[in-house]
């Protein structure tokens, strides 16, 4: 092989192989002398690749970690690999891995040839996940469009579903996506109604890139998007009540911490076995119901009033419904409706 870059990429693809390689095999390999398999690994080394050369009879040649992450060589399988692998990671908003998994989909998309795709679009159609939680799945082709429009300042062009049902059709300059661990929101600028807007993505359909290049354009007051983002849901809804949540688990502190989300706090060990969790939320009591339960394990909650209430009604719904023969229990959470008093004269 003469051509020093094929050559080179040759080399770099045989040694991201986890094994010593010795200078006569690579020699053999690349259909070189072994003078030259040095001077390469010279060049390698030269463009930050830590490759090691080990003596004697069993030495050889061998990539190790170093200061900064090298390009990587891959062949189909394993590139098929991961794009699943980042699929599913994108696809769900999974705290603390989905927008890594956006930005490294969308660079090997880029790059991946057509077969590849198809391949990847196949067994991402033939597989299901089990995917725990609330929150709304997308798909990762509608990020990855989004993530290089974003990229790229290019517009946007996209279907959207408001949370009455009624379908739209937007232009926008995509700002950033934002990740709220359960679910995706674009941050834009809407050249339709001349205003900053945010955008469920799992309720985007079919979106393009325009090609129409744009300058990016502030957040108003300074704010970044995720503040932007924070500001606007804010906004359409009223603010939730705080409420003091404290509840045991009968379950090791490290199993309670793995199945809990991170922004309810941290539980505290009270035991082998058990471990207590405190802490002011402004959830859902419907939310905070399943979230608890989903830890799978005994609990006890010590309060708020209004979450041990809402339990109750719901084991007792929910034992009906695994028992549909036994007499439906009465609510008890709600008071009773105060007798209407008598109106007033002039006020019928």
């Amino acid at each position: 092989m003469t051509d020093t870059p094929a050559r080179l990429l040759s080399l770099l693809s045989l040694l991201q192989t986890p094994r010593e390689w010795p200078g006569s095999e690579l020699a053999g390999r690349l259909g070189v002398s072994p003078r030259t398999i040095r001077r390469d690994i010279d060049r390698l080394r030269a463009l930050g690749y830590p490759v090691e050369a080990a003596m004697g009879a069993a030495g050889g040649y061998r990539l190790v970690a170093g200061a900064a992450m090298p390009p990587l060589l891959l062949d189909d399988e394993e590139a098929v690999a991961i794009a699943v692998g980042l699929r599913a990671g994108a696809g769900h908003a999974i705290e603390g891995v989905d927008e890594a998994s956006v930005r490294a989909l969308t660079k090997l998309e880029q790059v991946l040839p057509s077969r590849l795709r198809h391949r990847v679009a196949t067994l991402q159609a033939a597989t299901a996940p089990l995917a725990r939680g609330d929150g709304a799945t997308v798909d990762p082709r509608t990020l990855t469009v989004m993530a290089s429009a974003v990229t790229g300042l290019e517009r946007l062009r996209f279907g959207y579903r408001s949370g009455d049902g009624t379908e739209t059709k937007r232009q926008v300059e995509p700002y950033r996506l934002v990740s709220t661990g359960r679910r995706w929101y674009l941050v834009a600028y809407d050249l339709g109604r001349a205003d900053w807007r945010t955008f469920r993505v799992d309720r985007v359909s079919d979106p393009f890139a325009t090609g129409a290049r744009f300058t990016p354009r502030e957040l108003p007051s300074g704010e970044d998007a995720t503040e932007y983002l924070s500001r606007s849901i804010a906004g359409m809804r009223p603010a939730p009540a705080a409420l003091e949540l404290d509840v045991t688990f009968l379950a090791p502190v490290e199993f309670v911490v793995a199945r809990l989300p991170g922004h309810l706090g941290a539980p505290e060990a009270t035991g082998q076995d058990t471990c207590r969790l405190r802490g002011t939320v402004t959830d859902s009591l419907e939310w905070l119901a399943l979230r608890l339960a989903l830890v799978d394990c005994a609990f006890t909650v010590h309060g708020p009033r209004s979450l041990t209430d809402h339990l109750r009604e719901l084991g007792a719904r929910l034992t009906q419904a695994a028992n549909p023969a036994a007499p439906t229990p009465p609510v008890t959470s709600a008071p009773p409706a105060a007798p209407t008093p008598p109106a007033a004269p002039g006020q019928r």
